[in-house]
């Protein structure tokens, strides 16, 4: 499963810069990588998962501005279509798991 994030916040103050700068920075720790600027995707294992990170969002979330929620399959993920451009490589985005003993 992805949750994918959606947010569109004011930069006008240095106070709503700094909530910028910060929900983006919470966003990347909790494993977060950006797909577009102000849309960040990240994925969850099953329901229990996704719900402790969407109540983690709701207790982080700025003061100001619009945030938006999507929860999609692997499978709709996958059904993404690029218009111009194309899908970057450089981060790691699997579901496979790699168990060493």
């Amino acid at each position: 499963m992805r949750i994918m994030v959606f947010f569109d916040l004011p930069t006008e103050t240095a106070l709503d810069r700094r909530n910028y700068r910060s929900f983006r920075k919470y966003l990347i720790k909790n494993g977060f990588f950006m797909l577009q600027e102000s849309v960040y995707c990240r994925m969850v294992l099953n329901k229990s998962v996704e719900s402790s990170v969407l109540s983690d969002l709701r207790k982080n979330k700025p003061p100001a501005g619009c945030v938006a929620i999507l929860s999609v399959t692997e499978k709709q993920f996958s059904k993404m279509e690029y218009l111009v451009g194309s899908s970057g490589n450089d981060v790691l985005d699997s579901d496979e798991r790699l168990v060493i003993l």
